[in-house]
C-alpha cells in the first residue's frame, strides 16, 4: 500500500461524524458572506443596471439621472475601470459590455447608501440601444452556425469498419436541458481597503485565487495587493467555480473609488437572469451492434449551449466527450464536440462538468436501442460493460483500471434490491393495472477523477501547531457544504495522531495558500486532504525526533496515537501538549506548508488522447416508479445505491453527497424545465422561469419512497489520500435511473418492443406524450400494421 494511502493505528479518518459546521447551520449562526455586512461600517450597496433585450449595441449610457436619486454616491462604468475592462479567463466577458449580449446583461453598476437607494437609481439610469438580431435556441444556432471556442474530436479505432461489421445500425437525435444552480445563497461580495491600500475581498467563490487574480487585472493591481476569503457557501455546484469573479470586481472597484466598503448581493431573480448555468446539449448519433447486442461503433456530434462567453465551456465539453462511453467499451468511435454561441448568459461549470451530458446520450441511446434489438436494457448495458484484463481502453486511449468494480456493484445492486423478485412482482401489477404501470431500471456510472487540465491537478496547504498543542489548518479547498472542511481536519488528526478536538480549521484564504485550483471536479479532498497530509507529515517527523530524544529510543520506533507518543513494545509515553511545549523549547519549527500535484497524468488536447484523470469512481442505482397513464405523473417507490468512494474519509458526510447528489440528478432529468422566450416579441430571450413558483426544484414530495444507499466496502484506492475516492459529482449520474425506469414505465402501455423517445427533463408532460406514443404504437398493432418505434431511429 503507498503512503499517501496507508492509515495509522486508531485512525480518525473512517470515522462517521456530522458535518464541522452542522450546529452552526441548523441554529442560524454559521456565517456567509453577506452576513458580514452587518459587521462592517459605512458600506455601500451595488445593484446592476439591467438590460432587458436579448442583444443590441449601446449607442449612449446616460447617468445623471441617477445621481440625482438620493442615497447614489457613485455610477460604475467602463471610464471607472483602470486596469482590463474584462471579468472572464478567455478575455471574452467585458465587465462593462458596450454591447448587450443577452435579457438582463448588467452594463453598469449603481453604488447607494441602502440597497433601495441604489435600485431605485439603477432605474434611473437610461440607456439607448440599437437592438441587433439574436440566437435563442440551440437550434437557431446550429442553424446559423454561430459556434465559438474549439471544436475537438476524439476518434479511436475504425469506425468505418465497425459499421460494416454491425449487424443493426441506428440513428437518432436528442437535445435535453439546462440546468438552474439555485444554491440557497445567491452571488455575493463584501470588498474593502485597509489602512495600507490592500483590497480585503470576503467572497461566496469556489476559486478564491482566480477571484484574484481577476479583480487584480481589472484595477490593474499585482495579485499580492488582493486577498480574497471565502468563510463558507451556501451552496457552489460549480456555480460559483468562474462567475463569482465579475461581481467581487465590481465591489472591490467599487471600494477603490469610494474608499468606503462595498457589497454586491444578487438577489434571486438577479441571480438566475443573470448567471449561467449547466450546458443544455444536442445531439446526432449513428451507432452500430452485433448479432449479441455489442456496441461495434459509435459517430456522434455533441453541440452545448455556450451561451454569449466561452466561460468553462470547452472543458465541459471535453468532459462531455471523455465520458460518453460511460461503462461501455466502444472499440470504433468518433465523437465530435462544439460550442453553440447564443444570447443567453454564458452557460458554465455544474456538478459533473459535461461528464452527465455525455454519459447521458450513452444511456438513451442504449434505453431506445434495447427494445429494438431486443434486448432487456439490463441485459444490454451488461453485454456492454469495460471487462477487466481484455486490455481495454476508452475512446481517448486510457486503460480502464478497476474494470471488475463496475460488475461487482452492477451484481450487488441486483441482490440488494432483489431486482429478479421485484420485476416479476413488477410485471404481475402491470398485468392487472391498464391505466398504472410500474417499471424498474438499473444503470450505472464510470466518472474520471481528476481537472482535465492537468496543471490544476495540485494543492498547497498551512499547518500551524502553537505551544498548547492546538493545531490550525488552512487549505485551498472551499467549503460549500459538501463536507471538505471536515474531512481536512479529520486528516490531519488522523496524520497527527492526535483527537479530532485539538485541530481547528480556519477560512481559505488567498495569503494562507496562493494559487490554488478550484474546489471543483470532485477533486477537494484528493488535492487538498494529500497536501494537508503533506504538511502534518512534515510536522509529525520534526516531533518524533523530539519523542525520541525525550524517550531514549530510535524516532522510527515512536508512534503518537491518540495524542500520546509511545516507543513500540515499551511503556514510557510522552503526552502531545508536553511534546510540542517540548519542541517550542528545542526550537523546533512548529510550522509547515503542504503541497501535492497529481502524478500519472498526461493529455494532449490536440489529438484528444491520453489520461487526463487519476482513477474512475464507478456506482450503480436500481429505481422504481410508478407512472399514471391519464396524466403522465409518477412517482419513485425505490432507489438502491452502491457507490464506490474507495475508503470513505468520512461515511456520514459520503453518504449525504451520494443522497444529494442523486436527488439533483433527478430534478435535472424530471423536473427542472427551464423555459426561454423564444419568440420575436418584446420579450425575447427572457427567461421565464425566473423563481421556485416557475422552476421546479424536488423537495420532500419527490424524494424515493424509500431510499437505500451502501458505499462499497474494502475498496483501497492506491495513490489516493487515506484510500479514499471522490464524492462530489459521480453520485449526480446514477439519476439515469429514474429517467431510465419512466421510460420503461411509459412503454408498458404499449406493445413489446416499443422503442420510446423521452424528454429531459422527464416532465409528467414529457412521460405523458411518451405513454401516448406506446398506446398508439399498440393500436397499430392492433390493426395488424407493424409497431415501429416512436420516433426516426432507423435500423440501417
Amino acid at each position: 500500500m503507498s503512503q499517501l494511502s496507508e492509515r495509522p493505528e486508531k485512525p480518525v479518518v473512517g470515522v462517521s461524524m456530522p458535518h464541522e459546521s452542522a450546529t452552526l447551520h441548523v441554529t442560524g449562526t454559521a456565517l456567509y458572506t453577506d452576513d458580514l455586512v452587518h459587521r462592517t461600517k459605512d458600506v455601500l450597496h451595488a445593484h446592476p443596471v439591467q438590460v432587458m433585450k436579448a442583444r443590441g449595441r449601446i449607442t449612449a449610457l446616460h447617468t445623471k439621472p441617477a445621481l440625482a436619486v438620493p442615497g447614489v454616491v457613485r455610477v460604475l462604468t467602463v471610464a471607472d475601470v483602470p486596469g482590463v475592462n474584462d471579468a472572464g479567463m478567455k478575455h471574452d466577458e467585458p465587465l462593462f459590455p458596450d454591447e448587450v449580449m443577452f435579457h438582463g446583461h448588467a452594463v453598469a453598476w449603481v453604488l447607494g447608501e441602502t440597497l433601495e437607494s441604489a435600485r431605485l437609481g439603477a432605474e434611473a439610469v437610461e440607456v439607448e440601444l440599437e437592438e441587433l438580431p439574436s440566437l435563442i435556441t440551440l437550434e437557431e444556432a446550429i442553424a446559423a452556425e454561430s459556434f465559438h471556442g474549439a471544436r475537438p474530436l476524439m476518434e479511436t479505432g475504425d469506425i468505418g469498419a465497425g459499421f460494416e461489421d454491425s449487424a443493426h445500425v441506428f440513428t437518432g437525435e436528442f437535445q435535453f436541458s439546462d440546468q438552474e444552480h439555485f444554491y440557497l445563497e445567491t452571488h455575493a461580495a463584501l470588498a474593502l481597503v485597509d489602512e495600507n491600500g490592500q483590497l480585503f475581498i470576503q467572497s461566496s467563490t469556489q476559486h478564491p485565487s482566480e477571484t484574484q487574480e481577476i479583480v487584480a487585472h481589472v484595477l490593474g493591481l499585482n495579485s499580492h495587493e488582493v486577498t480574497v476569503q471565502c468563510l463558507r457557501m451556501g451552496g457552489g455546484f460549480g456555480g460559483k467555480e468562474m462567475q463569482p469573479h465579475g461581481f467581487a470586481a465590481v465591489a472591490a472597484l467599487g471600494a477603490r473609488l469610494t474608499g468606503r466598503p462595498v457589497r454586491v448581493r444578487l438577489n434571486r431573480t438577479q441571480d438566475l437572469t443573470m448567471s449561467g448555468k449547466r450546458h443544455g446539449f444536442h445531439a446526432s448519433w449513428r451507432i452500430g451492434f452485433d448479432a449479441e447486442g455489442r456496441i461495434q461503433a459509435l459517430d456522434a456530434t455533441l453541440t452545448a449551449d455556450g451561451g454569449w462567453s466561452l466561460d468553462l465551456s470547452e472543458p465541459v465539453v471535453a468532459r462531455a466527450l471523455c465520458h460518453i462511453d460511460n461503462t461501455y467499451w466502444i472499440p470504433n468511435a468518433r465523437v465530435a464536440g462544439r460550442i453553440a454561441k447564443t444570447n443567453k448568459v454564458s452557460n458554465t461549470a455544474f456538478r459533473g462538468f459535461g461528464g452527465p451530458q455525455g454519459m447521458l446520450v450513452m444511456e438513451d441511446i442504449l434505453g431506445r436501442c434495447a427494445p429494438l434489438l431486443g434486448l432487456d436494457p439490463m441485459e444490454l448495458r451488461e453485454r456492454n460493460f469495460y471487462r477487466p484484463g481484455q486490455g481495454q481502453t476508452t475512446p481517448y486511449g486510457q486503460p480502464v483500471t478497476q474494470a471488475e468494480r463496475i460488475s461487482a456493484i452492477w451484481q450487488q445492486v441486483k441482490d440488494d434490491a432483489g431486482v429478479a423478485g421485484r420485476r416479476r412482482e413488477i410485471a404481475a401489477f402491470n398485468a392487472a393495472n391498464p391505466h398504472t404501470k410500474r417499471a424498474l431500471a438499473l444503470t450505472g456510472i464510470k466518472f474520471g477523477i481528476s481537472f482535465n487540465l492537468t496543471a490544476f491537478n495540485q494543492g498547497g496547504a498551512l499547518v500551524l501547531i502553537y505551544k498548547d498543542g492546538s493545531v490550525l489548518i488552512t487549505h485551498g479547498g472551499t467549503e460549500m457544504g459538501q463536507g471538505l472542511h471536515t474531512k481536512m481536519l479529520q486528516v490531519a488528526a488522523t496524520t497527527l495522531g492526535i483527537p479530532l478536538h485539538k485541530v481547528r480549521l480556519a477560512p481559505t484564504r488567498t495569503d494562507k495558500v496562493p494559487n490554488t485550483s478550484a474546489t471543483a471536479a470532485s477533486s477537494g479532498a484528493d488535492l487538498n486532504g494529500a497536501a494537508v497530509k503533506n504538511a502534518c507529515e512534515q510536522l509529525r517527523g520534526r516531533l518524533l525526533q523530539v519523542a525520541a530524544s525525550q524517550l531514549g529510543a530510535n524516532a522510527s520506533d515512536v508512534r503518537i496515537v491518540e495524542g500520546v507518543a509511545r516507543v513500540l513494545g515499551r511503556d514510557e509515553e510522552l503526552a502531545w501538549d508536553d511534546l510540542v511545549r517540548t519542541a517550542y523549547f528545542q526550537r523546533v519549527q512548529l510550522s509547515a506548508a503542504g503541497f501535492y500535484r497529481t502524478e500519472g497524468l498526461h493529455w494532449d488536447a490536440k489529438t484528444f488522447r491520453g489520461s487526463p484523470f487519476k482513477y474512475f469512481s464507478y456506482g450503480a442505482a436500481a429505481c422504481e416508479v410508478e407512472v399514471d397513464g391519464f396524466t403522465g405523473t409518477y412517482r419513485i417507490r425505490r432507489v438502491d445505491i452502491v457507490h464506490d468512494v474507495g475508503d470513505s474519509l468520512s461515511p456520514l458526510i459520503d453518504i449525504g453527497q451520494v443522497e444529494g447528489g442523486f436527488v439533483q440528478g433527478a430534478g435535472w432529468l424530471t423536473l427542472e424545465d427551464m423555459r426561454w422566450d423564444s419568440g420575436d416579441g418584446p420579450h425575447r430571450g427572457r427567461l421565464l422561469t425566473q423563481a421556485a413558483s416557475t422552476y421546479k426544484l424536488p423537495s420532500f414530495s419527490e424524494m424515493p419512497e424509500e431510499f437505500n444507499v451502501t458505499l462499497m466496502q474494502n475498496a483501497t484506492e492506491e495513490g489516493a489520500v487515506f484510500g479514499s475516492k471522490a464524492v462530489g459529482e459521480p453520485p449526480l449520474m446514477l439519476a439515469f435511473s429514474v429517467r431510465e425506469a419512466l421510460r420503461q414505465a411509459a412503454a408498458e402501455f404499449g406493445p413489446a418492443g416499443v422503442s420510446l423517445e423521452l424528454g429531459a427533463p422527464a416532465t409528467p408532460e414529457a412521460v405523458f406524450w411518451a405513454v401516448e406514443a406506446a398506446r398508439a404504437a399498440r393500436g397499430r398493432a392492433g390493426d395488424g400494421a407493424p409497431a415501429p418505434d416512436a420516433h426516426a431511429l432507423s435500423n440501417a
